[in-house]
């Protein structure tokens, strides 16, 4: 259900997220020297190295889920919105503590939408509820992390 500004209410988001699971497990195995192979409870798989040669930095798989959440998140919302969304691309941009704990201090994301339907509040209201309420790694993470939030949004008429 759309309320008065085009916007999504809590009735209309009724069914996102409720089949995510309270429990979640996932493996860790070395594979060698400071190599590991993760494995989601699902079967899927990433490789994380200390050295950035056979995988990524757990430090960048982070970066990447939280942009990953966001970015499920504000597509579903903005389709829900009527939004013909044509391509999603998010730049993420991550400012960590110098010193260890060398934690994420801040997040900059840049978020680049082409479709037809695209409107300034419709785009802000599904970025504030995935930062707000939604994103479940956002709410994971520090309390004292700030996040940033740009887009750019490119109109493509005749779809």
């Amino acid at each position: 259900m759309h309320n008065e500004s085009g916007g999504l209410d809590d009735k209309s988001l009724t069914g996102y997220k409720e089949k995510v699971a309270p429990v979640m497990k996932a493996r860790l195995f070395l594979e060698k020297d400071l190599i590991f192979k993760g494995m989601t409870q699902t079967g899927y798989e990433i490789e994380f190295d200390a050295k950035v040669e056979w995988g990524c930095m757990p430090t960048e798989s982070l970066l990447l889920s939280l942009g990953g959440c966001m970015a499920i998140d504000t597509v579903s919302f903005l389709r829900k919105m009527k939004v013909n969304v044509k391509n999603f691309k998010i730049e993420l941009t991550g400012e960590r503590n110098p010193a260890p704990p060398q934690f994420f201090k801040k997040i900059d994301m840049t978020l680049h939408i082409e479709g037809s339907g695209l409107d300034e509040k419709k785009v802000k209201k599904a970025v504030a509820l995935s930062h707000e309420k939604y994103c479940s790694v956002y709410h994971s993470l520090r309390k004292d992390m700030v996040v940033n939030v740009n887009w750019f949004l490119t109109e493509i008429g005749g779809m």
